[in-house]
């Protein structure tokens, strides 16, 4: 009986579902089972006493078996599940998982090397065509990011124009580069030497909020031909955007237009709000404050809505600052709490008196600080007067 279960055990050595294999401790294969040597393609003969392992392996699983498994198996006494490729009789490859024991005598000496081979074919075709899919996923998702960036583009102006005696700047961010944003702005001439300008925030992102964006974006510059009074540029938007969008998901936006009419001390101006962040007004003598239309409503939302306007002076050194609520709303800690516009007015106080220019570069650099607290787009503009000898 003893006799058949040993036949039996060598039985199960010999055709395992797994290779298995015995060197000795320089690596001469000493015993191979039938299993490893069909994968390979050799015969017991060719292998015993003829090659080491390390014969079996690539170039490169020589390399990674001289400076990594040898070592650690000698330190450690056994490792675990270890890729490497085989070379089979043929030239060809046999991915395959190695785990190797190293067997001790009575007196704790090393004796031999036991190795058992995993077949890893399936597992690294499997493996390929996960990386296939993720490369085609990779550039499925770069493609869409050039849609994006593209469609953004087109709903900004390329440039800001610079009206006399002043300088105008903006900068743009995306929280996600994989989806369109709402927010807009402009600066462009009307008749009299007089300038309009705005910045705006549609609700929500995607294709839907880019179709109200260029709406919002061309009927302002339209209206603002026929009437530049900001409270009816704002309310000929509102009338367009409760028509055409009103009962599409609320479409609707924040936005403050404002006209800059030229004045031998520098401009005076006018803006109009509908439920936007009220801009920063950052005077020549290093004062920062908050220029607030309150009570305008949100455009879009009601048939008639309440605008309020206001009226101030931008004299030389002095400029006006217009951002969006994504700035403001950029998340400072785990528990919620936000950046705020009292440590935006800080911020800004901080290195006023300024230019447009130098307050664009400056609020840049804090998004950019901001930017993976960042949950929405953040459009800035500032327009500012010329300081004499600037």
């Amino acid at each position: 009986m003893n006799d058949a279960v040993e036949h039996d055990l060598d039985e199960l050595y010999d055709h395992a579902p797994c290779g298995n294999l015995s060197t000795l401790l320089d690596g001469t294969i000493a015993k191979v089972n039938s299993t490893l040597l069909g994968w390979l393609g050799y015969s017991r003969d060719e292998l015993v006493g003829r090659r080491r392992f390390s014969d079996l392996l690539t170039v490169g699983g020589k390399i990674y078996h001289e400076t990594h498994f040898a070592p650690l198996l000698q330190m450690q006494g056994e490792v675990n599940g270890i890729a490497l490729d085989l070379k089979a009789a043929d030239g060809t490859r046999l991915p395959v998982l190695v785990t190797s024991t190293v067997k001790t005598g009575s007196d704790g000496q090393p004796l031999l090397i036991r190795t058992t081979v995993f077949d890893a074919r399936a597992r690294r075709a499997y493996e390929q065509e996960l990386l296939r899919a993720r490369q085609v996923a990779e550039r499925e998702r770069e493609r869409l990011r050039l849609l994006v960036a593209g469609l953004q583009r087109s709903l900004l102006p390329a440039s800001l124009p610079t009206p006399p005696g002043m300088q105008a700047a903006a900068h743009y961010h995306m929280a996600s580069p994989d989806e369109v944003g709402g927010d807009f702005y402009d600066l462009f001439p009307l008749d009299g030497g007089r300038w309009g300008f705005f910045l705006g925030d549609v609700r929500g992102k995607g294709i839907d909020a880019a179709a109200v964006t260029a709406a919002a974006r061309y009927t302002l510059r339209a209206a603002a031909v026929y009437d530049a009074t900001p409270t009816a540029v704002l309310a000929n938007l509102n009338a367009v955007l409760f028509q055409d969008y009103g009962s599409e998901g609320h479409r609707h936006c924040t936005v403050t237009f404002g006209v800059l009419t030229p004045t031998p001390s520098g401009y005076a101006v006018t803006i109009a709000g509908g439920g936007h962040p009220a801009p920063l007004l950052a005077r020549a003598d290093g004062t920062v404050d908050y220029q607030p239309t309150l009570g305008g409503t949100l455009i879009g939302i009601l048939a008639t809505p309440r605008l309020v306007a206001r009226s101030f002076a931008l004299a030389a050194g002095d400029t006006l600052i217009l951002y969006s609520d994504g700035l403001t709303e950029a998340r400072t800690d785990p528990a919620g709490g936000r950046y705020g516009s009292e440590a935006l007015r800080s911020f800004v106080a901080n290195v006023a008196p300024t230019t447009a220019d130098a307050v664009v570069a400056e609020l840049t650099g804090l998004v950019g600080r901001l930017a993976g607290d960042l949950d929405d787009d953040v459009a800035m503009m500032a327009l500012g007067v010329t300081a004499p000898g600037s």
